[in-house]
């Protein structure tokens, strides 16, 4: 009986299974009975074709079955599997690098290491890393490398920062609520080392403005939290020739490894396509803002790729090049799984339109909020609203605050059941599918009269 590892995107599926026992010779019976005992999973990992889906990556051990017998690899009663779904260097010369007293103090803990030395502190100081993103992953990664040494630090972010980034964004206090994330983290990394340079770019990151900003640096980090943006990261490193320290994160998983990296022979490693040639299908695979992360996952995450960013500029150790790094915060366990080049891949030559590649936006609308305080007080001060409840019927039954009840995929086509002429608040568990609902009903039927509810019902009944 093999073991399959479920990630944590699809327990929800699996009755919040980490590990299913599963009867089959190879992975194509395995998954057929793991789907069998739980249908709910089956669209999520088999396409219309009764293919394994393009963004889903099966290893048995730390082996891709890509690289083995794919769908017909043997599987013995030992075999751990593991399904992984898409979730969401260099340096310049250090010849003319010199340290001041202040400095050689401060980096003393690095340079007395017999590995590493004066001249991988020269290399962090001459190089050139461009942060992409400065929020959940961003925050710890910045702070590290910063930290760290590393001379020329820019960041591309164009949010701002709001107290919902608190619980995780540890770059940021509340004080800078309201500013920019770029300006309050450029002045968070002087404040930790004032012998670094840091540039901002308070823009989005597009197909258009990616090769210049990414050109003008030696290693890019990947700090980003949707799918277009990851994947224009990932096109614009492969053009440019820059390595790209990807990491991930949802709700309890974290994801690292380091793509399109050249080693000393020359030979360059996978890139984010060869693993996921094509992204996940909108609204499967949610994002943080709508599925959660655990607040301390982040500063995991993000200072082990900073980890990989100091070891790919300084050629110390070695790099995730070719493998894959998966952390289970809820077990505690973690997986290095092999991953290679694939033949068949396309080439990336240029950029595309990655939001129409991706069927998503890169940047969602911001959507009006209302805590349960405000909706308390609405209540009490007898102001005239609606209430819709976008949850499934069988959770109305359990627990429900009299509100209307249309389900999330009813919502378009019950949109005329929702007033215009006054305030609307929508809720659902926790505030993840009214968010959706909402992006639904402003961007097909123009409503402007909606409030999403925040921490939902779970929020609700704890206030009471």
């Amino acid at each position: 009986m093999a073991t399959i590892i479920i990630p944590t995107p699809l327990r929800k599926f699996t009755n919040s299974q980490s590990r299913v026992i599963i009867a089959g010779n190879n992975i194509k019976e395995c998954i057929n009975e793991l789907t069998l005992n739980f249908p709910d999973l089956k669209k999520n990992l088999i396409d219309e074709h009764g293919q394994l889906r393009t963004f889903v990556n099966i290893f048995v051990g730390d082996d891709d079955i890509r690289n083995l017998q794919k769908e017909n690899t043997a599987v013995k009663p030992d075999s751990i599997i593991s399904i992984i779904p898409a979730i969401a260097g260099g340096s310049g010369a250090t010849d003319n690098i010199t340290f001041s007293k202040e400095e050689l103090s401060r980096y003393n803990r690095h340079i007395i290491i017999p590995d590493f030395g004066l001249d991988a502190q020269k290399k962090l100081k001459a190089a050139k890393v461009l942060v992409i993103g400065s929020g959940g992953l961003g925050s710890p990664l910045l702070l590290y490398l910063a930290a760290a040494g590393v001379g020329n630090i820019g960041i591309v972010d164009f949010d701002v920062v709001d107290d919902s980034n608190l619980q995780r964004q540890v770059l940021f206090g509340v004080s800078e609520i309201g500013k920019p994330k770029v300006e309050a983290a450029k002045a968070r990394l002087e404040s930790l080392n004032p012998y670094i340079n840091i540039s901002i770019y308070n823009t989005q990151l597009t197909s258009k403005n990616a090769m210049e900003l990414i050109s003008q640096y030696d290693v890019v980090a990947d700090g980003t939290d949707n799918f277009p943006t990851r994947y224009l990261v990932n096109d614009a490193c492969v053009i440019a020739c820059k390595p790209n320290i990807y990491a991930s994160i949802f709700q309890f998983e974290g994801q690292v490894s380091v793509f399109n990296y050249t080693d000393a022979k020359g030979v360059t490693g996978p890139n984010y396509r060869d693993l996921y040639p094509t992204p996940p299908p909108p609204g499967l695979v949610p994002n943080c803002a709508e599925g959660g992360v655990l607040g301390v996952l982040p500063g995991i995450i993000g200072s082990l790729q900073a980890n990989e960013v100091i070891k790919v500029i300084t050629g110390v150790g070695e790099t995730l090049s070719g493998r894959f790094f998966v952390f289970d915060a809820l077990t505690f366990e973690t997986r290095t799984l092999k991953i290679s080049k694939q033949q068949n891949s396309r080439a990336i030559k240029e950029l595309i339109d990655y939001e129409q590649f991706c069927g998503m936006k890169a940047v969602e609308k911001k959507i009006k909020e209302i805590t349960v305080e405000e909706f308390v007080k609405w209540q009490e001060t007898g102001e005239d609203i609606q209430v819709i409840d976008v949850r499934e019927p069988e959770e109305y039954q359990q627990v429900n605050i009299g509100a209307l009840l249309i389900p999330l995929a009813t919502v378009s086509e019950r949109a005329d059941e929702i007033t215009r002429s006054k305030k609307v608040v929508v809720h659902c568990k926790m505030g993840g599918r009214s968010a959706k609902a909402i992006r639904e009903l402003e961007e097909k039927f123009g409503f402007e009269n909606l409030y999403n509810l925040k921490g939902g019902i779970t929020a609700v009944l704890q206030e009471r």
